[in-house]
Formats: C-alpha cells, sequence, structure tokens
C-alpha cells in the first residue's frame, strides 16, 4: 500500500505529463470538488439509510470512483495554495477534540455550542 506523499507525487505528475495544471485555477478546482461531491451524492439520492449502508457491488464501485476523484482534485487544490492537507487535518482533529470531549459529546449529535 503507497504512502500519502508517494500518491500525492503520482497525482501531481499526472497532472503534470498533461500539461493540466493551466487549467486547475483555484475557482476551478473548487467547482470540480463541488461537482464531484454531488455525483457522490447521485448515489444516495432516494434511498433509505439502510439501503445506503448496503450498496450493490455497481454502487459502490461508482462511490469509489467518486472519493478517489474528490480525493484527487483536493490533492491538486493543496497543492496550489502549497498546504499541507495531512498539517491542517491533524490541526482541525485538536481544535475539534477540544470543542467536542468525548464526556460531552459522545453518542450526541448536537453542535459544540449546545453541549
Amino acid at each position: 500500500m503507497a504512502d500519502l506523499e508517494s500518491i500525492r507525487k503520482k497525482i501531481v505528475a499526472f497532472r503534470n505529463e498533461r500539461d493540466w495544471a493551466q487549467f486547475h485555477d483555484p475557482k476551478n478546482l473548487a467547482e470540480a470538488l463541488s461537482i464531484k461531491a454531488g455525483e457522490l451524492l447521485e448515489n444516495f439520492l432516494w434511498k433509505t439509510t439502510e439501503q445506503t449502508r448496503k450498496l450493490s457491488p455497481e454502487e459502490l464501485k461508482n462511490v469509489k470512483e467518486e472519493l478517489a476523484d474528490i480525493f484527487i482534485f483536493l490533492t491538486y487544490l493543496s497543492e496550489e495554495y502549497k498546504i499541507d492537507l495531512l498539517n491542517e487535518v491533524e490541526k482541525t482533529l485538536a481544535v475539534n477534540e477540544a470543542k467536542y470531549p468525548v464526556e460531552k459529546a459522545k453518542g450526541s449529535s448536537k453542535k459544540y455550542t449546545d453541549l
């Protein structure tokens, strides 16, 4: 299994080999992320919660492909701004741990301001 840095390098190399960076400005990348998130949602449209937990093999294949596309566009946008995405995730998790302490948040869907 590849590590995140090697995958990031492959994603960027794929784009650069095709000279696509010229099309990957922040606006277009953000739009692509939104579009791909919408395509992910299509797999769940009109299904119950239970049905979404038991997708057919074809539906699950579609979900995997959309998640991969989202990951790729996140990588491109992170590259654009020179953002270390893993570092930002760690920082956000630390903030969320403070907002949602286990003893208050466990099993609750309330926003941190309502805990």
